[in-house]
């Protein structure tokens, strides 16, 4: 079988999901065209343009950078059907009517190509039913792709077969969403709403109604549900404001025309709340229209009462007792909440309970195992576990017979008893649903493991569920160092290894991945081991961040006692850890997921390859805590400015230095791998990862590559910096910040102190200076801000706040 190449996409419909999705291909370099229809007045592409501009304003952001839209090809189905049969896939995604979907299908039939597949992004109506519109040729190559709002963030997409989708499509449409897009699949039954939204807006609707029950207030709920619970920070209500209460209602009610009390025995409970109706009827339909359960006001939060029928006060917080309850081990807090006595915790039980019974009955008809609904709560809800995982860490048994002792008395949505293999059998003699043979099938009653696509070759650690026997990063592999710091180890364990082959990988242990004196002292003992017998180092850790920056914490007790001059020792010790990288004689490959701060962007940008995944955060941000840049961050500002005048015809550069000293300056942050790269702080060569669990195998052979190419090292090289006046033009636009009330006078302080590194001092322009002349400046600026009143009042109250002060 050949190769599945998805050279170019199709997506038809632009509204909220079809213009999204459309804006996560770009990000991912692939080419899309996006379909609506013509508009009535104007521009035929009108709709298709409306929708692209409005990209640019959405809140989180759907593109990697907002300039990317103009990617994202118009089309419209009067003029421009032809395109369809330049694309590999065909995604629909216009609104959730059976009857339209129908009707398109049967208009693009004639122009899909032979080979390329179609799918249906429908969030829970019957993909069978709809493939019956399509001619038998597209039959086979047509199924179901769900992607969770907002697609660029959230992890899951559903694939959902109908019984005639070849097999080998899922698997084709699998892989390139994995590693193409950057998602998790999970693959449901064609069922309503399928796996996630089935079992989370049964939750929802479970708590809204358990919610009436305990006569609980909407904030107090919010506070219980969200990250005390290990579910999305935003709680039950405030994530159904942000996924907007019509899409939410109309999820309900394909659960209400699809479902009978003989298809799910928890019917009863799927009656669209009244608090929802009359917040529908009112036309607060959440974020979107500004008042849903809540309705901000100037600086406050006011909630919605429905009694009332108008908005009252909010902020109200749980009682501290359960928020303790919550830090317990599993089993201890299950049996805390299901005897608790105040209302907050038995609400929290019943919750907890209802979603567990749900997920039982339901396991067989909705989903092919365990695994499938449990990843599909963490990655389409935001759920640190999913429901049989906390069940099973909790004592699979005693929590089985406390659910059914519920369910005897009455006190649960409804009377169905939980099935036999709970109690008897394979999942009872393991202790759960999740064992190291694989997870547990309630319709083939076996435990079955992962499925082994090439594609997943690509994760050496992939995302794993309690009681999964997958690798540990961190104790996989032949450990070649190890301290509180960090862990040196390689996944080159061979015996017979030829000396100067495999790789050596640093994996960073602090809190944040912080860089204290002793990460740093770790980091050059990686190079050193490699160069006496590795092919290269790759700085990488199996969870978020890549790191915060430098640990201040670590360096404070050392002001205390010595001052200034133990500071600027460390200070010393962190540049010439970064040049020890920058110049090592084997590449140094940073692989990068999530923050990258400060003395982590310092680290990053040192390498001599950067491998990232999509969703990386990378910035020099020390002047929030008063300080600059410490490690060489400054210094590359002014290296990399040099080398870019270096390929222009003119000699100022001034101009060339300018973008970098304002990300400095104004502490900016990329807020994506692609808007990083515009920052400066990634290269054109750098990679940029869809994929969280491919970073590794991607950076492993990233320096694997660059070693087998005969890699060396760059020479050290002196280069021209701007000078003195340099330095006065900059410090005239920060006068005029300054004076305008735009920055404080500790800010311009700051900010001029930059401008002097990088314009390399009182120096003309022109002149040639080294990496170390720069960093003996950065430094001689660090240490005398950190002595300073205001940056240490901007350094404590970042340590007991975690949040910026301003001063």
């Amino acid at each position: 079988m050949s190769r599945f190449q998805v050279k170019k996409v199709a997506v038809l419909g632009a509204g909220v999901m079809g213009a999204q999705i459309a804006a996560h291909l770009v990000n991912v370099k692939v080419p899309v065209v996006l379909f609506d229809l013509p508009a009535k007045e104007g521009p035929k592409n009108g709709i298709v343009t409306k929708a692209i501009e409005g990209l640019k304003k959405l809140k989180p952001a759907p593109l990697g950078v907002a300039d990317d839209a103009a990617l994202i090809e118009q089309a419209n189905y009067e003029e421009h059907m032809h395109l369809l049969k330049e694309c590999d896939l065909v995604i629909e995604a216009i609104a959730e009517r059976m009857d339209w979907k129908l009707d398109l299908y049967t208009k693009i039939a004639p122009y899909v190509a032979k080979h390329a597949i179609v799918a249906s992004n429908t969030s829970g109506l019957s993909i069978t039913k709809l493939s019956e519109a399509l001619p038998e040729s597209i039959k086979p190559r047509f199924c179901g792709i769900h992607f969770f709002n907002p697609p660029r963030y959230m992890t899951l997409v559903e694939l959902i077969n109908t019984p005639t989708t070849a097999p080998e499509v899922l698997d084709q449409l699998e892989a390139f969403v994995t590693s193409g897009l950057g998602k998790g699949v999970v693959r449901a039954h064609d069922t309503p709403n399928f796996v996630a939204n089935r079992v989370g807006i049964a939750g929802m609707l479970s708590t809204m109604k358990e919610v009436e029950n305990f006569g609980l207030t909407f904030d107090v709920v919010d506070d219980l549900t969200g990250k005390k619970l290990g579910r999305a920070s935003s709680g039950t209500f405030r994530t159904a404001d942000v996924v907007g209460l019509d899409t939410m209602a109309h999820v309900i009610k394909t659960l209400q025309d699809n479902l009978d009390e003989k298809s799910d025995p928890f019917y009863g409970s799927f009656e669209t709340p009244a608090v929802l109706k009359k917040l529908l009827e009112l036309g607060h339909l959440g974020q979107k229209a500004k008042a849903g359960f809540y309705k901000k006001v100037g600086r406050d939060v006011l909630r919605f009462d429905l009694q009332a029928e108008e908005y009252v006060p909010g902020g109200q917080k749980a009682d501290e007792v359960y928020g303790r309850m919550l830090k317990k081990p599993a089993a201890q807090r299950l049996q805390l909440l299901r005897n608790a006595e105040g209302a907050q915790g038995q609400f929290l039980w019943a919750i907890l309970r209802n979603s567990f019974h749900y997920a039982a009955v339901h396991l067989s008809t909705i989903a092919d195992n365990a695994r499938d609904v449990d990843q599909a709560m963490r990655w389409g809800f935001g759920m640190k576990q999913g429901p049989f995982e906390l069940w099973q860490e909790a004592g699979w048994l005693e929590v089985a017979k406390m659910i059914q002792e519920d369910i005897d008395a009455g006190k649960a949505l409804c009377k169905a008893p939980l099935p036999e293999w709970v109690f008897k059998g394979p999942v009872a003699e393991a202790g759960g649903v999740h064992t190291a043979q694989g997870s547990w099938s309630a319709s083939a009653q076996k435990f079955v493991a992962r499925r082994a696509l090439p594609v997943y070759a690509k994760q050496h650690f992939p995302e794993k569920l309690l009681g999964e026997s997958l690798p540990d990063f961190k104790t996989a592999g032949k450990t070649l160092h190890e301290d509180d710091g960090i862990r040196l180890w390689t996944l080159d364990e061979a015996e017979d290894r030829p000396s100067g082959s495999g790789i050596v990988i640093a994996s960073i242990k602090t809190k944040m991945h912080a860089i204290s004196p002793d990460v740093a002292e770790g980091l050059a003992m990686a190079v050193d081991i490699a160069e006496k017998d590795y092919a290269g180092v790759v700085i990488w850790s199996g969870d978020e961040p890549f790191s915060a920056g430098a640990d201040l914490q670590a360096m404070l007790p050392a002001f205390m006692v010595a001052g200034v001059s133990a500071i600027e020792g460390a200070e010393q010790e962190l540049q010439n850890t970064m040049l020890r990288i920058r110049y090592a004689n084997v590449p140094v490959v940073s692989a990068i997921r999530g923050l990258a701060l400060g003395g982590g962007c310092e680290l990053a940008v040192h390498s001599a390859r950067r491998v990232v995944h999509m969703e990386s955060y990378i910035g020099l941000v020390e002047v929030g805590v008063g300080l600059v840049p410490g490690a060489g961050g400054l210094t590359y500002i002014a290296r990399r400015a040099a080398e870019n005048a270096a390929t222009s015809t003119g000699k100022d550069i001034l101009p060339f230095l300018t973008e970098g000293f304002t990300a400095a300056a104004m502490a900016k942050v990329g807020t994506s791998a692609l808007e990083s790269r515009k920052l400066g702080y990634l290269l054109e060569s750098d990679v940029i990862v869809p994929h969280k669990d491919e970073l590794l195998y991607v950076a492993l052979n990233e320096a694997k590559a660059m070693a087998n190419g005969g890699w060396r090292a760059p020479h050290k090289r002196l280069f021209p910096v701007a000078g003195r006046s340099g330095i006065a033009t900059i410090k005239g636009s920060l006068v005029n910040m300054k004076d305008g009330g735009f920055i404080s006078q500790h800010d311009f302080h700051i900010a001029s102190l930059i401008a002097e590194v990088v314009c390399g001092g009182d120096v003309d322009a022109g002149t040639l200076v080294s990496e170390e002349y720069l960093m003996t400046l950065e430094r001689k600026a660090f240490c005398a801000l950190i002595e300073h009143p205001k940056t240490q009042e901007r350094i404590l109250g970042m340590l007991s706040t975690g949040k910026p002060v301003r001063n």
